[in-house]
């Protein structure tokens, strides 16, 4: 991947199979007019999905209405791996990037606003990421139309700099274990946290690692007052579709909110890790 001179920020998409699914996703980001794509493609796990995964190579490599970056692997990482992996080697390549699963569409609008939540926050350290996701559950009840900050970063289509990715090459536990040390409560957002943590290498998780490093320096996420983004495999084919997690489905999406004129100070909303908890944990007691 050579080094770029352009002040484009490229949208990563991690694909694996579901052609059905991924072609949604690219047919989104034709409408929302993306510029450049960069696609990492893994392997298939055996002859089960190689016929899938060839399939969503064949519509990646047809895309004709932006400029493309494809990487296709011969073997299968899993996405945990994928993303650490690939967003590290695009960002030695680009100064921020939009990072999306192949799961999640965007309503037209979308690259825009992050474009320009990149381009406003890029030289303050405070804010380590955006997103355009969020959820009623967890959407402060007096931010309006503005976007807010939480201390807690989002793993479904955000945004980052190469300034607030160093240092995700470490594993979960050992960023995890690091708050515990400056004395950084670690069940801040949930009790379910810790056991993520401990469960990343196993199960390839790599968000957990993403929230703790938040935590660890002090940095924010901004996010929208409404959700530009959904997850729409909702399937026995996602590892996302439990009972639990199928109850952060989205209303139907609406226009995006408009992009401020003036945007917040960098300092977390103050309800924030208190959704968060009566989010996750209410629903780990249920």
């Amino acid at each position: 991947m050579e080094n770029r001179i352009d002040n484009i920020i490229p949208v990563i998409l991690f694909a694996y199979r579901r052609p059905d699914v991924v072609s949604q996703v690219l047919e989104a980001f034709r409408n929302d007019s993306i510029p450049l794509l960069i696609v990492f493609c893994d392997g298939a796990k055996g002859d089960k999905d190689a016929s899938e995964v060839e399939e969503v190579r064949h519509l990646i490599r047809s895309i004709d209405w932006c400029e493309t970056v494809v990487v296709e692997k011969d073997s299968n990482s899993g996405l945990g791996v994928s993303i650490k992996s690939g967003v590290s080697e695009v960002l030695t390549d680009y100064e921020a990037a939009i990072i999306f699963e192949d799961d999640l569409v965007c309503v037209p609008g979308t690259y825009s606003y992050l474009c320009a939540a990149l381009n406003r926050y890029k030289n303050d350290p405070r804010v380590m990421s955006v997103t355009a996701w969020t959820h009623p559950a967890i959407i402060p009840s007096n931010v309006g139309i503005s976007p807010y900050f939480d201390g807690k970063a989002e793993c479904w289509a955000w945004g980052t700099w190469a300034r607030a990715w160093k240092g995700m090459d470490r594993p979960a536990l050992d960023i995890m274990n690091d708050c515990c040390e400056r004395g950084i409560d670690i069940e801040k957002y949930g009790t379910d946290m810790p056991k993520m943590a401990a469960e990343a290498v196993p199960r390839n998780l790599w968000a957990i690692g993403w929230w703790y490093h938040h935590m660890l320096y002090n940095g924010l996420c901004l996010r929208p007052s409404s959700s530009m983004v959904e997850h729409i495999c909702w399937d026995n084919r996602s590892t996302t579709s439990t009972a639990t997690m199928m109850k952060w489905m989205n209303p139907p999406l609406q226009n995006p909110p408009p992009i401020p004129l003036d945007w917040p100070v960098p300092l977390e909303h103050p309800d924030c890790a208190q959704l968060w908890r009566v989010a996750i944990d209410g629903e780990l007691t249920q």
